[in-house]
């Protein structure tokens, strides 16, 4: 009796484990845990069973100064040496008044252009090298290289390289990143690459349209020994870059006035202007 009672309630039991695992909780072997996470990981979406782990904090352009400081230029030498510089070309509507001020007071000045830009204007460009400034590279469409991946700066860098060896036949060996943000690893880059990032020291604000006496302003009362000064030669739809043109003349009077003595970036930095 004792035996038969004891098989009885052994079969109710494996008839409820049948039940409960009919509702859809089954058994899960250890082997399968080890399959599934594998095939993530490959994926590179988790590894060893662990979240991705977080990126880590971008390095800012006061670290990337300090560590890539042959690489990445934000001034010259102490010397009475003052660069003028301008973004963002070439712009039809705003570059040639440039190109006119510069032409009348015998100044050399560097000329950052943006690909499609230099793509479009092509006499522009002809002109800017023809009067003897030198060119660098803003890459082609100005993004914001800090949210861009290296492989997309390289592609910007090399196609706006592209355009203005087939304009004024050279590879500009000077690289201004838009808006002076970029990543470490797009410096490493530039730099195993033989290139040379350029930012600033002094900015005028042009690009805010603001008139002629404020952009003077925040010029002369920041520049110095070695000085990079950034101005644009383009903008936007609707962009103003009267104060800029205007300015610019009472700018080169003032400083020269000082002692200083204008050149292209190559000449303050002391390196080659191709590649």
């Amino acid at each position: 009796m004792l035996i038969q009672l004891k098989r009885a309630l052994f079969l109710c039991m494996a008839a409820s484990l049948f039940m409960y695992s009919g509702s859809g909780l089954q058994t899960v072997h250890a082997s399968s845990v080890v399959h599934e996470t594998k095939s993530q990981s490959d994926k590179g979406d988790l590894k060893e069973n662990k979240a991705a782990p977080v990126d880590a904090k971008p390095v800012d352009l006061s670290e990337l100064r300090r560590k890539y400081s042959e690489t990445f230029k934000f001034r010259g030498p102490e010397v009475k040496q003052i660069a003028l510089t301008f973004d963002d070309g070439p712009d039809p509507r705003f570059t040639p008044q440039i190109l006119d001020v510069l032409h009348r007071k015998g100044i050399k000045a560097t000329f950052f252009v943006v690909g499609v830009r230099a793509k479009k204007f092509p006499k522009l460009m002809q002109r800017i090298h023809q009067e003897g400034h030198l060119i660098g590279n803003h890459s082609f469409s100005h993004p914001n290289f800090r949210k861009r991946s290296v492989k997309q700066f390289q592609t910007e860098i090399l196609r706006t390289e592209k355009i203005i060896q087939n304009s004024v036949g050279y590879r500009p060996k000077l690289i201004r990143p838009p808006y002076g943000e970029i990543r470490e690893e797009q410096v490493q880059w530039a730099k195993k690459n033989g290139y040379t990032l350029v930012n600033w020291n002094v900015d005028s604000q042009d690009w805010k349209g603001i008139d002629k006496n404020k952009v003077k302003s925040n010029v002369i009362d920041t520049a110095g020994p070695g000085s990079i000064i950034l101005q644009h030669s383009g903008g936007g739809v609707g962009s103003n870059l009267n104060g800029t043109i205007q300015a610019l003349p009472e700018i080169i009077d003032t400083l020269q006035a000082q002692g200083y003595h204008f050149v292209d970036l190559a000449e303050l930095l002391q390196t080659t202007k191709y590649r």
